[in-house]
């Protein structure tokens, strides 16, 4: 799928249009697990400063097995990163397919409200939501969006990401999207 049809580039081309003067600086890496995540993002604050970071990490973990601790104490770390360097942060949830067990699934996509509610951070509950349920908009797997649902998920994003922007200087800001690209 081309970069340009990716949400991130969506968000980017929104922003043009609407003036707002934001930088987005993608640091996502496909496949990427919190782990590499949270071993990654302290080193971005350190080369500049952002305003607002996107925490879309999580489901490689659930789909590789990692223990639901591990995935919460990562979150947890990369959260109080961004929050040390005075960024904002939306952290977006994900779900599993429930092949992984209905217990197992079920506290996968409870942990991103757990640590959202513990960590006073916006969330979005579910990225992909109005696209699973609509097979045409997904790749063979079920799990990877196509292109036609980027828009979709700029839409479930902007919706929390709007209030976020307020209040920030009229400065060019800096949005990290520290998200991992599954497509």
């Amino acid at each position: 799928m081309p970069c340009n049809s990716r949400w991130v580039a969506l968000l980017q081309q929104r922003l043009q249009a609407k003036h707002i003067d934001i930088n987005i600086n993608n640091a996502s890496i496909s496949g990427e697990t919190n782990i590499d995540g949270s071993a990654r993002l302290p080193e971005m604050f350190l080369k500049k400063h952002q305003n607002i970071v996107i925490i879309e990490l999580g489901a490689n973990d659930a789909l590789r097995g990692i223990q639901l601790k591990a995935t919460e104490a990562n979150l947890h770390a990369m959260i109080a990163a961004a929050q040390k360097a005075n960024a904002k942060v939306l952290l977006v949830g994900m779900r599993i397919p429930p092949n992984y067990g209905r217990d197992y699934t079920e506290k996968f996509f409870g942990l991103y409200l757990t640590i959202a509610k513990q960590t006073n951070v916006t969330l979005v509950p579910f990225l992909l939501e109005g696209i699973v349920d609509k097979p045409q908009l997904s790749q063979a797997d079920r799990i990877h969006p196509i292109a036609e649902a980027h828009p979709i998920i700029l839409s479930n994003i902007w919706q929390k990401l709007q209030p976020l922007m307020r209040g920030t200087s009229s400065i060019k800001e800096e949005l990290s999207s520290h998200i991992r690209r599954p497509y």
